[in-house]
């Protein structure tokens, strides 16, 4: 059905229903919901082209992806985010638009979007610490928002994040708890914000329990599952190898239970294993009883929140900023267990 036709359907003007939909105030409540509930009972979408020509905007958000960031980026979590975004942006009549930046460029990269008119926002994901596309974006005054945080920034910015260093600050004492002391950290790069963040969280509760950290028993790479195995195997050949581990992704958590399997180990007998973002929707951590002890958050909610306030943010620019921390559930699946009754330094 198109604006012509539910305007007929209805009675009205076609300018009356395009007002309405649009959330003009001169609009009675009314009628509003009127047609509101006619266009959801006719299946009525406006037209984003034609919207945007209406109201001046492009009635499209931007994802730009660094070229240094692929790696930690375009993954199921990625995916899960665009995917919540994605549901948001349908629902206030937006489209999505994704584009390479080298990181050379990235300014340029930012200002011919705008300049150009190609998008009304965009979302900036995985900040780096000292995350200089803030500042490029905070300087040239248009609608953005950050999924996660930048240590180092100082500038005021609409972000959404999950408490990194709670969460791992957590799962850690949950381990200790248990008995452990030779506890592993298999994170992400630690040039990103949410890998040191989980780090600091990490060292913290190891300080907290009179515990010294050691470098051997702490990794950062690309959160793939050929790196948690890779990882695994070296750390069971130390001399005191770890009785548990903590990974930052459940990727390379599964590549920790594929290499403890290889060894003969059990997990959660022999071996601890907690993982992170547990909660994806093409990646699941069992059924009824999780596979992994794990701190649960959703990727998916937080992309459509982060689209939610972007959308706000573009209708209001002169808004308060706005940010959204949210703190992930430990879920204690079958992997996890007391420490090995042996001698730990």
């Amino acid at each position: 059905m198109n604006l012509k036709q539910l305007s007929e359907v209805l009675g009205l003007s076609q300018t009356t229903v395009s007002r309405a939909l649009n959330g003009y105030p001169e609009v009675s409540e009314d009628t509003r919901a009127r047609v509101q509930a006619a266009a959801r009972k006719h299946g009525y979408r406006p037209n984003s082209r034609a919207k945007g020509l209406a109201t001046g905007r492009s009635m499209v958000i931007g994802h730009v992806i660094p070229s240094s960031s692929q790696h930690e980026m375009v993954n199921p979590i990625f995916g899960d985010f665009v995917a919540g975004a994605a549901k948001k942006y349908a629902e206030h009549g937006y489209d999505m638009m994704f584009t390479n930046a080298d990181d050379t460029s990235i300014e340029e990269a930012y200002r011919s979007l705008f300049q150009r008119g190609a998008v009304d926002g965009v979302v900036l994901q995985g900040p780096k610490v000292n995350e200089p596309r803030i500042e490029v974006l905070t300087r040239m005054g248009v609608p953005f928002i950050v999924h996660g945080r930048s240590t180092g920034v100082d500038a005021q910015y609409d972000w959404i994040d999950v408490n990194n260093k709670s969460s791992f600050m957590r799962a850690t004492r949950f381990l200790i708890d248990l008995g452990h002391r030779r506890i592993a950290l298999i994170n992400g790069l630690e040039d990103m914000d949410f890998a040191q963040r989980r780090r600091d969280g990490y060292l913290e509760a190891l300080s907290q329990a009179g515990l010294a950290p050691d470098a051997d028993l702490m990794r950062s790479a690309e959160m793939t599952e050929v790196y948690g195995h890779h990882e695994t195997q070296n750390m069971l050949r130390l001399e005191s190898p770890p009785t548990a581990i903590l990974c930052s992704s459940m990727i390379s958590a599964i590549g920790v239970r594929r290499a403890l399997s290889e060894n003969g180990l059990e997990m959660g007998t022999d071996v601890s294993v907690i993982a992170h973002d547990d909660d994806l929707s093409y990646l699941k951590n069992g059924q009824d009883v999780p596979i992994f002890t794990a701190t649960r958050s959703s990727v998916r909610q937080a992309g459509e929140m982060a689209a939610d306030m972007l959308i706000q943010r573009i209708k209001s620019p002169n808004d308060p900023v706005k940010t959204r921390l949210l703190e992930a559930e430990l879920v204690v699946g079958r992997s996890t267990g007391p420490a090995p009754n042996k001698v730990q330094p």
